[in-house]
């Protein structure tokens, strides 16, 4: 079925040396790669066949079946591991790494423990070192784990946690979390994870023995110290469209809902479709940068639901059909993400299903 000019473009090359630089950054760790959120957008499964990890992470259960319906067979971690008895039991018919953030989730594992015919799995203890989301506190992470190692369930137990200022250089809360997490977690066995993203590109005191790329995978900086082009990464998608109308306005002429912008010349518009009910940020205003034949133009007026206008007054040659760039390739997503007041995690995740996914090399 047609579906329209607009298009994600995923590059799988691009992809696989985004991987490449990272594993580069820190050659000395296990690589996890975080494919939650349908791959930030990018196609989950997809991203699981292309990109050569030693595992991949998912938040819930629901995502990691639906890699392991796709053949997916290799190591899938439940990130925020499981929310009932009845999805564990799912998790380990499906072999699951789980992270245990809870004492309940423990509970949960001793009660299954003596079931026959249940293989051992994987455990990722997560500690709370100030994230304060999941994670067990300081005074809680002796009895966590010595309660996993007792139980025949858990195959090997890994430590983890999880930075909340890594992407800043100069703050100080990332050294007090490593002190913390060294402190809480001397004398438990087994890996540690400490890096994501930002915390592979600092270097190897914030990466551990397992590393879990995000962000970075997908091309997009995971600091805003440093663009993802100078941290040698590539965008991986390109939000693509076409010109399908153009209009000549009078000055005094507006455009859009609310007619927030008024021709202050005789202007020429593109009209492109590509629109909210896409991803792209109602937030976006005037000046927003599009890419149409190659070149940067403003966007001007209210993002609506399915079209968006560009001024091409200085683009005389523009024509029905053109190619134009939301972001990707010659525009980065960050960029575009601070003109909409937001991240470039939002802006790849809010990708809509109307869009197709399109895989390239």
């Amino acid at each position: 079925m047609a579906q329209g000019p607009i298009r994600a473009v995923i590059s799988r090359s691009a992809w696989q040396r985004n991987l490449a630089r990272l594993r580069d950054a820190a050659p000395n760790a296990f690589m996890l790669a975080v494919i939650k959120a349908n791959a930030y957008g990018h196609g989950a499964v997809e991203a699981a066949r292309t990109l050569p990890a030693d595992a991949y992470g998912v938040a819930r259960l629901g995502e990691g079946l639906e890699l392991r319906a796709a053949g997916i067979t290799a190591p899938i971690v439940l990130m925020e591991g499981v929310f009932s008895p009845d999805e564990l039991s799912l998790a380990l018919e499906h072999r699951f790494d789980l992270v245990v953030h809870s004492m309940h989730q423990i509970d949960w594992l001793a009660s299954l423990a003596t079931t026959t015919g249940i293989q051992p799995i994987v455990v990722w203890l997560k500690i709370n070192t100030g994230m304060n989301r999941l994670g067990f506190s300081e005074g809680e992470v002796q009895d966590a784990a010595r309660r996993l190692q007792n139980l025949d369930i858990v195959k090997e137990l890994r430590v983890m946690t999880h930075f909340a200022t890594a992407d800043e250089s100069a703050h100080p809360l990332t050294d007090r979390q490593l002190a913390a997490f060294a402190a809480v977690s001397a004398g438990i066995p087994g890996s540690r994870s400490v890096g994501n993203s930002a915390g592979i590109i600092r270097g190897p005191k914030t990466q551990g023995d397992w590393v879990r790329a995000g962000i970075a995978l997908y091309g997009s900086s995971p600091t805003s110290e440093r663009t993802a082009s100078e941290l040698g990464l590539e965008p991986v998608m390109s939000l693509e469209s076409e010109v399908i109308a153009l209009r000549d306005l009078e000055v005094g002429d507006s455009v859009g809902y609310g007619a927030t912008w008024v021709a202050a010349r005789r202007t020429r518009l593109a009209v492109i479709a590509a629109g909210y009910a896409d991803g792209v940020p109602r937030s976006c205003p005037s000046g927003t940068p599009v890419l149409v034949a190659g070149h940067r133009v403003p966007l001007v007026g209210r993002v609506s639901m399915d079209m968006i206008t560009v001024d091409v007054t200085d683009l005389p040659s523009v024509a029905i059909g053109d190619r134009v760039i939301l972001w990707g390739s010659g525009l980065s997503v960050d960029e575009i993400a601070a003109h909409a007041g937001t991240i470039g995690y939002e802006l790849l995740c809010r990708v809509t299903a109307r869009v197709p996914r399109v895989y390239v090399d």
